[in-house]
């Protein structure tokens, strides 16, 4: 969507409310933060997560996510700085580096596994889960690893950096575009005293997530590690400032309205196709699943 010249001439999106998310830890005792957690749901729709790592002892992250199934969505895997190992049950792997993504459609069901491939450093990124509709939840599984180099991205006149993992932005197309959800994610570098201003579809639930420094989010100050979750009131774009250099997380997509049944890492719509999932898991369906590529 390409941006008027003054941000006067779209209504602007201001913070419904900041989320600080919650310390825990999953896998093999991997800390991390859930910043979107399932009471958000239904608020987010179509996210269903958002967990963020930044660990500098290896205790803290060493352990990884060893196998474990997934069905009925999709997980994107952003890494800012690190090397994770992925595994699948058909036997597909890649390896995730600093500024490489992975974008995986659970579907049908699969087992997968993300192990560091490093001992010691920093290992920071974040893990998002996108529903699916129902009538695509029970697609085959596919995913896509993409490096760095293959994420799009630019500089505007003002130094503002901005790579595009999905969605567009100022003209350029991002690295992965989905329907149904029509998901934007952003990963916008401000230095300090520039703004940003992001089309946004009227109607579509919008958050940013700041990772370094304190963004400026429609007037309210988002500080490093909080959530700002946009107001849907109609507003049809964002603006970002910061007074000191910055990173945040600009992600927004297109509700999908419909039941939400979770079962750990299994979403579908009913609870009845819970149970059938799980009776597929335990007979070992998820383990003979072919994975494509995306």
């Amino acid at each position: 969507m390409d941006m008027p010249s003054s941000p006067t001439a779209l209504r602007l999106r201001a913070v419904e409310r900041l989320v600080r998310g919650v310390a825990t830890s999953d896998g093999a005792g991997v800390r991390l933060t859930r910043v979107l957690t399932q009471n958000l749901q239904r608020r987010l729709d179509p996210f269903l997560m958002l967990d963020a790592f930044r660990n500098e002892n290896p205790e803290d992250y060493i352990g990884g996510f060893p196998d474990h199934p997934h069905r009925g969505f999709e997980t994107v895997t952003y890494m800012i700085a690190g090397r994770m190992r992925h595994r699948d049950s058909a036997g597909n792997e890649g390896l995730l580096g600093p500024g490489g993504a992975q974008w995986m459609t659970a579907g049908s069901g699969l087992i997968h596994s993300e192990l560091p491939e490093q001992e010691e450093g920093l290992m920071e990124g974040f893990q998002l889960w996108l529903n699916l509709p129902a009538r695509n939840k029970m697609v085959a599984p596919s995913y896509r690893d993409i490096p760095s180099a293959a994420i799009p991205e630019f500089t505007d006149d003002t130094g503002v950096r901005v790579r595009v993992l999905a969605g567009e932005s100022h003209g350029v197309a991002g690295a992965v575009a989905r329907p149904d959800t029509e998901p934007l994610y952003l990963d916008v570098h401000l230095p300090a005293g520039a703004r940003f201003l992001q089309a946004i579809p009227a109607g579509h639930n919008a958050f940013t997530y700041t990772y370094r420094g304190s963004v400026s989010v429609g007037g309210s100050e988002a500080p490093d590690r909080n959530m700002a979750i946009l107001a849907n009131d109609g507003g049809e774009a964002v603006e970002l400032a910061a007074r000191e250099a910055s990173r945040v997380l600009l992600i927004a997509g297109r509700p999908l309205n419909e039941p939400i049944a979770q079962y750990g890492p299994f979403v579908m719509n009913t609870g009845d196709e819970i149970r059938q999932t799980l009776v597929d898991y335990q007979r070992g369906a998820f383990e003979a699943a072919k994975v494509r590529a995306l």
